[in-house]
């Protein structure tokens, strides 16, 4: 049976952190930026878990361990323990487990999250492709990662060892600007051995299914920044989603987003959480929200009224999204967009 796509942001009467029983946050762009906390995160986390939401944090970042993740954030205000993240590391290491024997060799690409998720399985990281490794897990190894690494890869690949990638983000935050990812890492070695590797990763389902395994979550909400990860996932993981707007999607690439990048709910930051949703409805040719009409006019979109920037950006994406079905928005939203400062 095939799924319906959505051509509207949902609204709910009921705030989002009582409607659903588990929040499912990325990190980058959702509740930090460079290190620091977002805006209204660290208050709105904790409003959210005082009235009983669990809270659990999924990264595709295998570089760092739980412990690491729990203690950055439990240092920027918001208490959290090793149990409440989850990492591309040990659903890439779980995937790995459920393929190779017990207590298998596998030749580690990355740095200690891809190891301390490896032997949690039961596996044994090894440095060497001639140490005879049943496998090779490739995660992110950091900015100073020696290139040597990616040889010891492509020699155990061109083998015929099978090959196991955390995630392929091409890119990654930092503190002074866009970064080289994992996924442009995989890349060195796809390209020195023409070999494929199986990815663990948002969006892929062995990351969801890792995230519900480990949080035992009945209602869980992806919350996200990314359309090709965080919502895609939620995607793939048929659960809803809420797209914050504090990290890299913009107006623009939301209104274009094919079905698969569609959030449940859009809101601005994780303030969201703590409320309703306002709901979008037909309003003659086109779609209202709040103050906001917006219609898919002759070659673009158009906007009409007044009010929050939000609601006008909700009208726009049932307008946008309705006018695309099951494809991609190609209509002009320069114009649109501007009157909400987006």
């Amino acid at each position: 049976m095939s799924r319906s796509v959505r051509t509207s942001p949902e609204g709910s009467e009921r705030p989002l952190h009582e409607a659903y029983d588990t929040a499912l946050l990325d990190l980058d762009g959702v509740v930090y930026a460079g290190g620091e906390a977002i805006a209204h995160a660290v208050d709105s986390l904790a409003e959210a878990r005082a009235d009983g939401m669990h809270l659990a944090y999924v990264t595709n970042n295998a570089l760092r361990t739980p412990d690491a993740v729990a203690g950055h954030l439990s240092e920027l205000g918001i208490p959290t323990g090793a149990e409440d993240v989850i990492t591309s590391a040990q659903a890439v290491a779980r995937l790995i487990s459920e393929q190779v024997p017990a207590g298998a060799k596998v030749l580690v690409i990355g740095g200690e999250g891809l190891r301390v998720a490896l032997r949690e399985r039961g596996l044994t990281p090894v440095d060497s492709a001639d140490d005879d490794p049943a496998a090779v897990a490739q995660g992110y190894g950091g900015p100073d990662f020696p290139w040597g690494r990616f040889a010891e890869a492509s020699y155990a690949v061109a083998r015929g060892v099978p090959w196991f990638a955390s995630n392929t983000d091409l890119t990654i935050p930092s503190g002074r600007g866009i970064a080289p990812g994992n996924g442009a890492a995989v890349q060195v070695v796809r390209i020195a051995t023409g070999a494929e590797p199986q990815v663990a990763g948002k969006p892929l389902p062995p990351m969801h299914k890792e995230t519900i395994l480990r949080t035992g979550a009945k209602r869980p909400l992806v919350v996200g920044d990314r359309l090709d990860t965080d919502i895609e996932g939620a995607y793939n993981g048929e659960v809803d989603s809420l797209l914050v707007l504090t990290g890299v999607t913009d107006g623009a690439q939301l209104l274009a987003a094919p079905p698969q990048h569609r959030p449940t709910y859009v809101d601005a930051d994780l303030r969201g959480l703590l409320t309703g949703q306002p709901e979008v409805t037909e309003d003659g040719e086109g779609f209202r929200c709040g103050g906001w009409t917006a219609t898919a006019g002759s070659g673009r979109l158009e906007l009409s009224g007044e009010g929050s920037e939000l609601d006008g950006l909700r009208a726009l994406c049932a307008a946008a999204w309705t006018a695309a079905g099951d494809g991609t928005c190609t209509l002009d939203a320069e114009k649109a967009l501007a009157r909400l400062g987006l």
